[in-house]
């Protein structure tokens, strides 16, 4: 493992536990909060720095459980960048998803768009 990615390891399982410990919630108390998503042994490994790379749902999952926002936990995981070091109009993360390496502008671009399409598909399939 790299440093940014001990750092961000480090940095999001600090976070976590201190925002654990602030709710007074045990390890098991999250797990059956999470409909048993994020186990407790799942979740001390991340409170630990030992998961680097937590997935998105897991931390989507542990964002509404401690009432946090989502972009919080995937900028300390190291998914996005923080919003104060993004320039204007850069995007917060990959397109559909965060699990697809190198892609170039040009194929997220593509991504999003076909997402809108999909989008917009499906709300007219609705009116129908």
């Amino acid at each position: 493992m790299n440093k940014r990615g001990t750092d961000a390891a480090n940095r999001l399982g600090q976070y976590l536990s201190n925002v654990r410990a602030a709710k007074e919630l045990t390890l098991r108390e999250v797990e059956e909060a999470t409909g048993s998503q994020v186990s407790n042994a799942y979740l001390s490994q991340l409170e630990h720095g030992r998961i680097t790379r937590p997935s998105p749902h897991m931390l989507h999952s542990l964002a509404a459980v401690y009432g946090v926002a989502y972009e919080i936990l995937m900028v300390k995981a190291g998914y996005i960048d923080a919003p104060s070091s993004r320039q204007s109009g850069q995007k917060l993360g990959r397109a559909a998803t965060f699990a697809i390496d190198n892609l170039t502008p040009d194929e997220e671009d593509a991504l999003l768009d076909y997402l809108a399409y999909l989008r917009f598909r499906k709300g007219k399939r609705k009116k129908t």
